[in-house]
C-alpha cells in the first residue's frame, strides 16, 4: 500500500513513531453505549504508533466505570505491558471485551495506569471534537479514525505483516 500524503491540517499515521508516543490531548472525547453517556473527557491520552490511528485512553474519573466488568482476558504489549479487558453491560445489553486498560504499565507508559480505551465499533457513537470516528479496520486494533488522519491504516486488507 502506498502512503497517503497529508494535506493541510492532517496527520499521516506513517509519521507516528515506533515505539509509540503517548501524549495528553484536550480534544473532547465522548462515547455513548445503549443510549447512555459512557465517557466524556477533555483529559484523555493519545497513543500514537506508526501505521495506526490514535488510540484514546480515558481517565477513570471520566468513564462510567460502574458499567464495566473486568474479565479474565489479557494481552501483552512489548511497550505498555499486560492489558486487562472489560465487558460493558447496561440494562440487558452486553458487549464483550470492548474496553481495556493497564493496571501496571511499564515505566515509560506509567501515565496509562487505570485509564480505559474502548473499541469504537460496538458503541452507539464515539466522537472526537464532535466528529464521529471510524473504527480502525480489522477488529483487533482500537484506533479511532478522524478526518484529520491519513493512512493507509494497519488492519486494512493487505496490511498483515506490516
Amino acid at each position: 500500500m502506498k502512503r497517503v500524503l497529508p494535506g493541510p491540517g492532517q496527520e499521516s499515521v506513517w509519521d507516528y513513531p515506533r515505539p509509540p508516543r503517548l501524549e495528553a490531548t484536550r480534544r473532547h472525547v465522548v462515547v455513548r453505549f445503549d443510549g447512555v453517556l459512557l465517557a466524556d473527557s477533555r483529559n484523555a491520552l493519545r497513543l500514537l504508533e506508526t501505521s495506526h490511528p490514535p488510540t484514546y485512553y480515558i481517565p477513570p474519573a471520566d468513564v462510567r466505570m460502574d458499567l464495566l466488568t473486568k474479565i479474565a482476558r489479557t494481552s501483552f504489549c512489548e511497550w505498555k505491558g499486560t492489558a486487562h479487558y472489560f465487558d460493558l453491560v447496561h440494562r440487558t445489553k452486553r458487549a464483550a471485551a470492548v474496553a481495556w486498560g493497564y493496571a501496571d504499565p511499564t515505566p515509560a507508559f506509567a501515565a496509562l495506569r487505570d485509564h480505559v480505551a474502548l473499541y469504537a465499533a460496538p458503541m452507539d457513537e464515539c466522537t472526537v471534537d464532535d466528529e464521529r470516528v471510524i473504527p480502525q479496520p480489522g477488529g483487533f486494533y482500537g484506533g479511532w479514525i478522524t478526518r484529520d488522519l491519513v493512512g493507509p491504516f494497519k488492519g486494512e486488507p493487505g496490511s498483515y505483516g506490516w
